[in-house]
């Protein structure tokens, strides 16, 4: 039998908006093939809910249509959403299992997860980054590229403007090989646009598409580099992180800094 998928849309901010998840809630007895294609029919990150041990509310997966991911920001939000949408939550704070590590999750008017503290390091040779983007040294912003972690690497590029982030057309037929060579998953240009307020698009190294509308995990790498350049504080006020308009699906991703690290999370419909 095929498996229930409730296809969310998470960090949605407008029509069109957010970063399509499909989740299925129950999940157990699925192959790793049969996960995979969900990925794949949907053409994005999905979620799987398991059974998990006892210290644990739930277990979570995740594919996209080439590969499983360790962690999935946007899934896990959007999984979380359904679960208490179908009255399968009842409480307010749960601890989660995933490849990639213990998640804990708060769930308010806004679904937050938490992520670890950052590590961010400068990437020192960028010239090739520059030519997959189709830019040079002059539109960059005077802060480092840096690739940067809470769950997997993202590159951090600071561009000066927004309209130059808007006006990005990389050869996405060498994003891969750029990634590898730098050990990362993904390139994330980022513009300022207001206080605590950042505009971001993702190109991922090799999920099956080109380009994310919404990605927690690179929003919350991108935190940490902006705390890194002075460019935020560590309190507790929101960083927003505006994404996927220049796709046509605006979306908007919220974070938190906490003494262990960072919430992150933002609506979903």
């Amino acid at each position: 039998m095929s498996p229930t998928v409730h296809m969310t849309h998470v960090f949605t901010a407008g029509p069109n908006g957010g970063n399509p998840a499909p989740i299925v809630i129950d999940a157990d007895g699925m192959s790793d093939d049969q996960m995979r294609q969900v990925a794949r029919d949907h053409g994005h990150e999905a979620g799987f809910v398991l059974t998990a041990p006892e210290q644990f509310d739930h277990a979570l997966r995740f594919w996209v249509p080439n590969h499983e991911m360790p962690m999935c920001g946007h899934a896990t939000v959007g999984a979380l959403w359904v679960l208490r949408e179908l009255g399968r939550v009842t409480k307010d704070r749960l601890t989660l299992t995933t490849p990639g590590g213990v998640v804990h999750a708060r769930l308010r008017d806004t679904i937050e997860i938490s992520q670890p503290e950052g590590v961010v390091e400068t990437v020192p040779e960028i010239q090739d980054i520059l030519e997959v983007l189709g830019i040079t040294a002059a539109e960059l912003a005077p802060f480092p590229v840096q690739n940067a972690r809470t769950a997997r690497v993202k590159t951090l590029i600071p561009i000066a403007d927004v309209a130059t982030l808007d006006a990005l057309t990389p050869d996405f037929g060498r994003v891969q090989e750029v990634c590898e060579r730098i050990g990362s998953t993904g390139l994330y240009p980022y513009a300022p646009s207001g206080d605590r307020r950042f505009d971001a698009r993702q190109f991922p190294r090799s999920s099956g598409y080109p380009e994310d509308a919404a990605t927690g995990i690179a929003a919350a790498a991108l935190a940490f580099g902006l705390l890194d350049n002075g460019l935020v504080d560590r309190s507790d006020r929101p960083l927003r992180i505006r994404q996927g308009r220049a796709m046509g699906h605006p979306s908007e991703i919220t974070l938190r800094f906490a003494p262990e690290g960072l919430w992150l999370g933002g609506p979903v419909r």
